[in-house]
């Protein structure tokens, strides 16, 4: 009986040592498999690693050419700008000396004539042969030709001396303080031939004591920008056309609204006015680059803002608010 038992009890263990040998090889397969999982974890982990180090050199490289290009696109921008004021400042240099010349060309031949009337009444006072009517007829054209020449002396002075101011404020990068609507007076004489030949009267009004210490030379390119922007686009060919602009006091802002009667801008393309390069007169030499240094010129320059309004055959306005003194 016994000796049963004990043959019961070895089948017994058998049975369960067969049991924890079979528990025994799929722990010996789960553990395999488990190294070989976190061998492949740690494969795919370096994997990953080994990307990622990958990308942040080429993250590092982009980032470097993304910088280098901002720098060089900072500096095509920068001499845009001064190609574009040079650009600005030849065309002024040119109408201003055209516009010089009929006034300075007229007073030579005033003069001329008077030299001539001066010499034939110097001949009839040698010859004693003076007479009344003739000394009343040159002194009728000495007072008329005199009154001429002044006049057209003057004129040439107002050019000389609007031309100086502008063109030095435009070559300089030097605040002061300055009047605004003087100012822009002086610009628009000196661009005055521009608007000769396109049919356009400048209208200023506003406040004659509003002052401001900023930088002229910047204001003077902002004002001409425009002008050259309504010439440009706002009106059809052999069209006449006003531009007003009036400057008024608000606090410790100045705001100045220039405003054109001209054929407004289309809603399609109104918000892309500002966007270098961007024009629809290219044909017509437009740049697209006007008003986009307008808009950096008043948002950097000066400090201040711009604001545009325009509807289709209505005109267009715009409204620069300027601080009445930067500090840097």
């Amino acid at each position: 009986m016994e000796c049963e038992n004990y043959i019961s009890k070895i089948k017994q263990l058998e049975k369960e040592n067969r049991i924890l040998q079979k528990k025994l090889e799929r722990s010996e397969i789960d553990r395999a498999k488990l190294e070989n999982t976190n061998r492949n974890k740690e494969s795919l982990l370096k994997q990953v690693i080994c990307g990622l180090q990958e990308y942040q050199v080429i993250l590092e490289k982009k980032s470097d050419d993304l910088e280098t290009t901002l720098k060089d696109l900072s500096l095509t921008q920068h001499q845009l700008v001064e190609v574009k004021k040079m650009a600005a400042l030849g065309a002024l240099v040119a109408g201003v000396a055209h516009e010089i010349n009929t006034p300075v060309g007229t007073s030579i031949t005033l003069a001329s004539t008077l030299a001539d009337a001066t010499h034939s009444l110097l001949k009839l006072v040698a010859s004693g042969n003076l007479k009344k009517s003739s000394l009343s007829r040159y002194l009728e054209i000495a007072s008329e030709v005199s009154s001429l020449i002044l006049s057209n002396l003057r004129r040439a002075g107002e050019l000389v001396h609007s031309f100086k101011q502008v063109a030095v404020d435009q070559s300089s990068s030097e605040k002061r303080d300055f009047k605004v609507k003087e100012y822009i007076e002086e610009v628009i004489l000196s661009i005055s031939p521009q608007l000769k030949y396109s049919l356009c009267k400048v209208f200023i009004t506003g406040n004659d004591l509003t002052h401001i210490y900023s930088y002229p030379g910047a204001l003077a390119q902002v004002i001409t920008n425009l002008v050259n922007n309504s010439i440009t686009h706002a009106y059809l060919p052999n069209k006449t056309g006003d531009i007003n602009i009036d400057i008024q006091q608000n606090g410790e802002q100045v705001i100045i609204q220039y405003s054109d009667d001209g054929i407004g801008i289309d809603q399609q393309i109104f918000d892309r006015i500002f966007e270098p390069f961007f024009t629809t007169a290219r044909e017509k030499g437009g740049t697209g680059l006007g008003l986009h240094i307008t808009y950096n010129l008043v948002t950097q320059k000066l400090q201040g803002s711009i604001k545009c309004e325009s509807e289709v055959n209505k005109g267009t306005i715009f409204i620069l608010t300027l601080p009445s003194s930067i500090t840097s």
